[in-house]
Formats: C-alpha cells, structure tokens, sequence
C-alpha cells in the first residue's frame, strides 16, 4: 500500500486514547521515520490539534474507523498545539 492510500484511510478516523475518545485524525504524513498524526480534539479541549508520532498507534480498527493510541487523554491535551506555518 502507498502512503497516499494509508492517509485517505486514516484521516476521519475516531481516535481513541487508553481512556476514551480524544478526537479525529485531520492530517497524517506518511514520511519514513517521521510519520505522524495530526488529531483535532475539537470541542472536547477547544478545538485543540496536535500532532501524534505514528508510534504511538497500537491498533487501527478499518471497519469502524477508529485508531486507538497508548497515550491518554491528558498526555494528549497537554501536547503542543500543531500549527501549519502560514
């Protein structure tokens, strides 16, 4: 599989910390060594994006499109936000 399927895949997708839903995937970079995630929390922290490494992924569930990360819901709001430079 390509990277660009995998990103059309996963972006959508439910992400789901060890503690419940955190939010859903808005970007992915496919990039070797570098892949990552970028999660919009929307309105559970206020519409918070941050950017997950691709390691931190313990499951992908394709048929409900959800993807379920070893980090919780506070490691990830604590997270830095993830801005796209202008």
């Amino acid at each position: 599989m390509d990277g660009n399927a995998l990103t059309v895949n996963l972006i959508g997708c439910q992400v789901e910390a060890v503690d419940g839903r955190i939010g859903t995937v808005d970007a992915v970079s496919g990039e070797i060594g570098e892949g990552h995630l970028v999660v919009d929390t929307g309105p559970w922290i206020f519409g918070h994006r941050v950017m997950l490494p691709a390691g931190v992924i313990t499951q992908v569930d394709a048929s409900h499109r959800k993807i379920y990360v070893d980090r919780t819901r506070k490691e990830i709001s604590d997270a830095p936000d993830f801005n796209m430079a202008p």
